[in-house]
């Protein structure tokens, strides 16, 4: 489904559930992010979500466990921890019970790190796999992180390397290489758990993990919805070993095209920023990093907490005044 094609449809329920009605539904419709919050108390809120996705790799319990990591991002996005979590499945009835159990294996364990319960899920016959989560988390009401707020000032963070998308495309085609395929495994299964204890209580004003609609679709929303300039630079953008060495080749999935189309008119290239480093940062992610907006009298102090629990931690840009987001060479 294109980018956006979901939101579209769901807004025609919007007057459905009417925010002035719903006055616990702290995120929903109505704002569109990463996760709906819904408030069960003064000092509590849940956040619900969900995820699944065909095998982005070979071996099947990898692939559960990069599944349940994408899904239980959205939890950290919003600035929670990660309570529950139920399995959604779909598999082939010729698909061995062995390699299913491992796909469930891999994503009980990661649930399992993050700290979460995993309470069952349900699965149906399709001929493709298909593995993810719905998953419940919780959240101070006055602490929920959402992708609007970003404000002219700010450092632009980001907390891993772009290029997984592009790297999982090249192997399913059999042209990737070993170490490249293994640099990207480690960033998929390393959960965003940490960065999101890291950066609670320290002021972010809007967050976002990088998933499907890519480091400048993610940065389009967070940029409208804050009303404001989101200014990246190329040269400071983390890339995964393997990721330019493909871009260079043109080796880039169809969803690449599909970010571009949708999100292109919110999107200015500097001078000098080559066509396949611009479809690089269009390029979909799996299990992506956070992308923070943080206010500048707290980056130094952020960036030190990073460093001390060994958290990868890049600054990739700076919000600015205007509309849109903005790519310098």
């Amino acid at each position: 489904m294109a980018p956006g094609v979901l939101a579209q449809v769901l807004r025609t329920f919007e007057n459905m559930f009417p925010p002035e009605k719903f006055t616990n539904l702290i995120v929903g419709l109505d704002v569109s992010d990463d996760a709906a919050v819904y408030k069960i108390s003064d000092d509590r809120a849940i956040i619900f979500t969900l995820d699944f996705f065909t095998p982005v790799v070979d071996d099947p319990y990898t692939y559960g466990a990069i599944a349940a990591a994408n899904a239980m991002s959205d939890v950290y996005a919003m600035g929670g921890e990660v309570a529950m979590a139920l399995n959604i499945c779909g598999f082939p009835v010729t698909l061995p019970l062995e390699i299913i159990s491992e796909i469930m294996k891999g994503g009980a364990d990661k649930v399992l790190e993050a700290g979460g319960i995993l309470a069952g899920g349900h699965t149906v016959e399709d001929e493709e796999p298909k593995y993810g989560l719905a998953v419940v988390g919780f959240v101070h009401p006055d602490k929920v992180l959402t992708r609007k707020g970003a404000r002219p000032g700010d450092a632009l963070v980001l907390t891993k390397p772009l290029g997984v998308g592009l790297i999982t495309t090249v192997l399913k085609s059999g042209l990737a290489k070993r170490e490249h395929i293994d640099a990207a495994v480690k960033s998929m299964l390393r959960l965003n758990k940490k960065a999101a204890e890291l950066i609670s209580g320290m002021g972010i004003n809007a967050c976002t993990d990088i998933t499907g609609f890519a480091l400048l679709g993610h940065a389009t929303d967070m940029a409208l919805k804050s009303n404001a300039l989101l200014r990246f630079h190329l040269a400071q953008i983390p890339l995964l070993p393997g990721a330019e060495e493909y871009a260079d080749q043109w080796l880039f999935p169809g969803g690449t095209c599909r970010n571009e189309d949708a999100f292109k008119e919110h999107v200015k290239f500097g001078t000098g920023v080559l066509a396949e480093y611009q479809q690089l940062l269009y390029t979909p992610e799996t299990s992506g990093g956070l992308l923070l907006s943080v206010p500048k009298e707290n980056i130094d102090e952020l960036s030190l907490l990073f460093t001390e629990a060994r958290e990868d931690f890049w600054v990739v840009g700076e919000v600015a005044e205007g509309r849109g987001v903005e790519v310098r060479k």
